[in-house]
């Protein structure tokens, strides 16, 4: 199969496909999403098969507005307030399903997840194949999520009809996701829309502790995720201590086979070709919007393992350590002060 690039300027073709029961791979505020007609179980099953994805692992349905949820799910009023003031962005809200939503889009559960992105390309996309959208993110299941279309390209060509190119994303990690069909609302994926801002709206959240064996509502939870070729492993500590340790893990090994996920603050410090900027520990959203990429970085190169700085807090960090944690397999150093 040609998998067929598309610009932002001929969407109507690209939403042709989606109708035909393709799969087309196209930008949010978030990552890149592999498309396809959320209510079409046979184009639904692509998704699976193209990912490489376990059928258990419900899928993020993407709608124009929050009008259109009605359609396929029962609301209640926290969502519409929460969609009031978030959406389009970053949260995902998990409501009960209407039975027009094919078993396979909601991984056999009586619950569908439902947002509206925050971006042009995606919202048009969505009213020109006029049907909501299903869409994981545009990689093979369990790599790292693609934040600009050659990285939906290195997982999907020739395996997808085709790719709407709109640049990098600008968030860089996925939605937080939030389930309103349990009796408190639970943050089952932390993201963008951070647990402190939810609790201005909804003071009784709280974050979800997923029991071994369980259930999950939510995609990014069940399975190794986001995860390099290499091996990687994570640094915990004070920032200082992280550093020192790192630079103890290059000393016993060739350090043209190691690789390192820096802060700016110490980038410069640590002595191996294959390094990546993270961006500033004061700015966190920097390091979000970088993350997918730099573990993406090394596949293309001879590295062997990887150690990664942590940053740890409140907001985003929470999301940041979330994938770092998934990609590493919970490997984690920690470095004494």
């Amino acid at each position: 199969m040609e998998t067929k690039i598309f610009s932002k300027n001929n969407l109507k073709e690209a939403a042709e496909l989606i109708k035909k029961g393709q799969l087309v791979a196209f930008p949010t505020e978030t990552v890149y999403g592999l498309g396809a007609d959320a209510l079409n179980k046979e184009a639904v099953l692509k998704v699976f098969l193209a990912k490489g994805r376990p059928a258990d692992n419900p899928l993020i349905v993407h709608v124009k507005g929050a009008f259109d949820v009605e359609e396929i799910a029962y609301v209640n009023q926290e969502f519409y307030l929460l969609a009031k003031h978030f959406w389009p962005g970053p949260l995902t809200m998990v409501l009960p399903k209407k039975a027009v939503v094919p078993e396979v889009t909601s991984g056999g559960l009586d619950t569908v997840a439902i947002r509206c992105p925050q971006n042009d390309i995606a919202l048009e996309l969505i009213s020109l194949a006029g049907t909501p959208i299903a869409a994981p993110s545009a990689n093979r299941s369990g790599r790292p999520s693609p934040t600009e279309a050659n990285h939906v390209l290195q997982d999907m060509q020739g395996i997808i009809a085709g790719i709407v190119d709109g640049g990098h994303t600008g968030i860089g990690l996925e939605s937080t996701v939030l389930d309103l069909s349990a009796q408190t609302p639970e943050i089952l994926r932390p993201g963008g829309v951070t647990l402190e801002m939810l609790k201005e709206f909804l003071p009784s959240v709280r974050q979800a502790v997923i029991k071994p064996g369980e259930k999950v509502k939510s995609p990014g939870l069940k399975y190794r995720h986001y995860a390099p070729k290499a091996l990687l492993y994570l640094v915990a500590g004070e920032p200082e201590a992280q550093l020192r340790e790192i630079l103890k893990q290059i000393e016993t090994k060739n350090s043209a086979q190691v690789g390192v996920m820096a802060t700016s603050e110490f980038f410069d410090l640590y002595p191996v070709v294959h390094k990546v900027n993270l961006g500033s520990r004061q700015n966190l959203s920097e390091i979000a919007a970088n993350l997918y990429g730099s573990l993406r970085y090394f596949d293309s190169t001879e590295v062997k393992v990887i150690f990664a700085e942590t940053i740890f807090g409140e907001g985003i960090a929470v999301a940041i350590n979330d994938r770092l944690q998934r990609a590493s397999g919970g490997q984690i150093i920690f470095a004494g002060n």
